[in-house]
């Protein structure tokens, strides 16, 4: 079913929550590389892409714990997670850019004025991880909120509510920039506007997600959507 899609026209927005994978970097190849090197080592399992793919967004612990209900392991957890952490912070590096667009974004919105935050269903770990490895520190940011600080994951609001809250501002002041289906939906049900990026998913599929925007990277912000968000021509 087609969400129905609603925003004010005029209203202007004034702090931008980025999720992170997907939008600031692809780590999500690494991710599951390494997701995979953990099973095959703690399970002797070969674990496909496609197994992955409906977790996407979810967090780390839906993303492993999916595959591994599927394939009838039981994951010892944290302990297993934190192996595909370290097993990825090692594929990573040197290896992890940020998306287009990221950097100029970033300091668009500064010159804006707009508040900034990152909200990702990962664990700190890995949060602070990809910022370092893409060269914009979470210091860089006016919040940032990770998969440890809130109990449920998306779909669900909980981290970009939390997200607007120590930004300061009503979630419906706020542009969540995502890529996923699970990330959409809970932009959506926390009130924000939600940019969603083709990193991950279809457009058609995002859009019926319920996202207000659509486009390839952040190198491709609709006019419209650079007018609410006061970026200069």
């Amino acid at each position: 079913m087609r969400v129905a899609v609603s925003v004010r026209p005029m209203q202007a927005l004034r702090g931008i929550i980025f999720d992170m994978d997907g939008v600031l970097c692809d780590s999500e190849p690494f991710i599951r590389g390494a997701a995979q090197a953990m099973f095959r080592t703690r399970f002797g399992i070969t674990v496909a892409d496609d197994d992955f793919r409906p977790f996407v967004g979810a967090g780390e612990d839906r993303f492993l714990g999916g595959p591994a209900q599927q394939h009838g392991v039981r994951l010892d957890m944290p302990a297993d997670k934190e192996l595909t952490y370290r097993l990825y912070l090692d594929l990573i590096r040197g290896r992890l850019p940020p998306l287009p667009g990221v950097l100029a974004t970033i300091a668009a919105a500064r010159t804006a004025g707009l508040r900034l935050a990152v909200a990702s269903a990962a664990d700190l770990m890995k949060v602070a991880g990809n910022l370092d490895a893409i060269g914009v520190p979470a210091a860089r940011f006016d919040a940032v909120v990770t998969g440890s600080d809130v109990a449920r994951k998306k779909p669900f609001p909980d981290g970009f509510l939390l997200a607007a809250q120590r930004l300061g501002l009503p979630p419906a002041d706020c542009l969540v920039v995502e890529d996923a289906i699970n990330g959409v939906q809970a932009a959506r049900a926390a009130g924000a506007a939600c940019l969603a990026l083709t990193t991950s998913f279809a457009e058609d599929a995002l859009r019926t997600a319920g996202a207000h925007w659509v486009t390839t990277h952040l190198d491709a912000i609709p006019d419209a959507l650079r007018e609410r968000l006061g970026f200069a021509d």
